[in-house]
């Protein structure tokens, strides 16, 4: 497993460099001067000398992406221009806000999704069928925002049972923590649900006909052992799949969610760093996504030779 790994590791350092290397050009597509941002108001010609200079702009286009990358590569992701604090230690404070968030939304989406989804396939054309795919379908249809602003509207302001923003987190005030974060984590989790109900649901058909699971229901195994033992077990590898994109789709794209709910995680980052023109910080931001979204593929296929033990014979 440690060499499998290690050659996914060697094959994922050429991806990092194609997406450092996009990164990097789109900042250098973006419209305005961030020398101007830092120079404040006066705009001294001196001090735009001085940072230029400091910051290599003057230098060639790829110069300046050597720079930026021998930096990046050391843990120096830059300074942000609006707090002064290094990119690195911005993302630090901000990704265990969204890891929660994210890891309650998956969470919530497995323990609605995949149950759907094995009772979709058992009774299909049935009306548990028929309920789940409306279930799923409603999930897909409505915003992210527009069931947030209900939620708050319903849970917060009439009832009174959760508040209506905010953030503690968690290892401060469990409690707290939590009571803050399960509507956002429910409004991300119910559209993830209906994604993982839909995918379970068409792995299960395919193993349900299979020929092993007729088999066991001639040797008189109990229908649920069949299910979860036999079925489930054998259509994880399309959903583990489909589980580690969206938890990477979690962590770049809770934007909406965590506006409407004053959640000081990734999205609202990117959000005030885009509208600052905070350069550094987007692009700090954009690379770490990246790289999680590699990593969370490379988990994926040590997963799928754990579940599957022919995989572990192949040759990578």
């Amino acid at each position: 497993m440690l060499s499998f790994l290690g050659r996914r590791i060697l094959i994922a350092i050429p991806t990092v460099l194609l997406i450092s290397i996009f990164v990097f050009g789109l900042q250098k597509l973006l419209p305005g001067d961030p020398v101007l941002a830092m120079a404040g108001e006066e705009r001294d010609p001196e001090v735009l000398a001085y940072l230029r200079e400091k910051y290599h702009l003057n230098d060639p286009i790829p110069m300046q992406y050597l720079y930026w990358i021998g930096a990046a590569v050391q843990g120096d992701l830059g300074i942000s221009l609006r707090t002064q604090q290094p990119v690195l230690d911005l993302i630090a404070e901000k990704l265990p806000v969204t890891l929660q968030l994210a890891v309650m939304a998956l969470a919530i989406a497995l323990l609605i999704g995949i149950p759907a989804g094995i009772l979709s396939a058992y009774y299909k054309g049935g009306v548990i069928d028929w309920l789940a795919n409306i279930v799923a379908l409603s999930g897909l249809s409505v915003p992210n925002f527009w069931l947030g602003i209900m939620l708050i509207l319903l849970v917060s302001v009439h009832l009174g049972w959760l508040p209506a923003s905010g953030y503690r987190p968690f290892f401060e005030d469990p409690v707290r923590s939590l009571q803050t974060m399960i509507m956002p984590a429910f409004v991300l989790g119910t559209a993830l649900a209906a994604t993982l109900m839909r995918h379970t649901r068409s792995a299960m058909l395919g193993v349900l006909r299979s020929d092993y699971v007729r088999t066991a229901r001639a040797k008189g195994l109990g229908e649920t052992v069949i299910l979860v033992k036999h079925a489930l077990k054998n259509a994880l590898i399309p959903i583990v799949t489909v589980t580690t994109l969206l938890f990477g789709e979690l962590l770049a794209g809770a934007v909406l969610t965590e506006q409407i709910f004053t959640i000081p995680g990734f999205g609202k980052l990117v959000v005030d760093a885009v509208f600052n023109r905070d350069y550094a910080v987007v692009q700090g931001i954009v690379l770490c996504t990246g790289i999680g979204f590699i990593a969370m593929n490379i988990l994926a296929d040590a997963a799928y030779r754990v579940l599957n033990p022919r995989l572990r014979d192949q040759a990578d």
